[in-house]
Formats: C-alpha cells, structure tokens, sequence
C-alpha cells in the first residue's frame, strides 16, 4: 500500500485538511499522515469548518511532530509552506504545494485555501 505523509508548520490548517481529503478519496487503499515542524495545540477551527461544509470531517485530529517513524513509513511526502524546517529523506519522492497557511484568514480565503488542496489531492491520488 503507498504512503503519503503531508507537512506543514503547525499541522493545524494545510497538511489536516490534505489528509482529509486524501482519506476520504483514497479509501483503504493508501496510507495517510500529516504531521508538523511546530505543531499546534488543535486543528484550526475555521479548516474544521470549510471542510464540514464538504463533507469531510477532520475535527478528531490532533496535530503532531513528524519522526523518522513517520517519514520511514511513506513513499511521498508534501510539504506545505514549511520551508527549511521540513525534512530531506533520500529515496522518498517530494512534492512541494506552494499554499497560503489558511491561519487567522477569513471563511473565503480557507475555502479558497480548501479547494486547491483538494485539486492538488485528487491529481496525487490519480498518480499513485
């Protein structure tokens, strides 16, 4: 089964709401982790919210640190906006999503936000 890790700073906005989508429209069928370099305390609200509104729920997640674990455990990994902070594992295959971080903005920027996610996670599922 392949693995998809999606990172990004806080693994409260960006990198949830990926793997909701890429939980809801994968299946079984791929393993999927989010993780962050300085994760916050709970998953934004407002992505909680704009992801409601499509049907995908992501309030029972709770950000954390990506570990070697983690990386060791996938064949890819998206970063989001975190830069330098994100790791490099030789042999794994990166994709970087240049993304707004959706933190403290206004319902129809996170919607907007939401939406490029998902196109970005249905051509990597169509791709795996």
């Amino acid at each position: 089964m392949p693995g998809v890790l999606f990172l990004c700073i806080h693994n409260a906005g960006r990198s949830q709401m990926a793997a909701g989508f890429a939980r809801s429209l994968s299946g079984d069928k791929v393993l999927i982790l989010s993780g962050g370099s300085e994760p916050a305390e709970h998953v934004n609200p407002v992505a909680i919210e704009v992801m409601n509104e499509v049907g995908v729920d992501i309030a029972g997640y709770v950000p954390q640190k990506f570990n070697d674990e983690l990386l060791k455990s996938v064949d890819v990994i998206v970063t989001m906006g975190c830069g330098d902070t994100c790791p490099y594992i030789p042999g794994k295959k990166y994709i970087d999503w240049p993304l707004d971080d959706p933190k403290g903005q206004p319902l129809d920027v996170v919607r907007r936000i939401r939406d490029e996610i998902r196109s970005h996670v249905e051509e990597l599922l169509s791709q795996l």
